[in-house]
C-alpha cells in the first residue's frame, strides 16, 4: 500500500499546536493594503485557529 500525500497547499497554510490544534493565518493581509486601516491591517497578523466545523477537513488534508 503507498503512502498517503499530504495535500501540498494545506501543508504551506497550517501547522500544529502541541495540543493537537490547528493554527491558520488570516486572508486579505498580502495586496491592497493601502484601503486598509492600521487597526484592520493589525489584527490580521495575528494567528487564529481554525474552527471545530472545519477541523475535520483540514486534518484530512493533512494527513493526521
Amino acid at each position: 500500500m503507498p503512502k498517503v500525500k499530504t495535500k501540498s497547499g494545506a501543508k504551506k497554510r497550517f501547522s500544529l499546536t502541541g495540543t493537537g490544534k490547528v493554527k491558520r493565518k488570516h486572508a486579505y493581509k498580502s495586496h491592497i493594503l493601502t484601503k486598509k486601516t492600521t487597526k484592520q491591517k493589525r489584527n490580521l497578523t495575528h494567528t487564529g485557529l481554525v474552527s471545530s466545523a472545519d477541523m475535520n477537513r483540514v486534518k484530512a488534508m493533512l494527513q493526521i
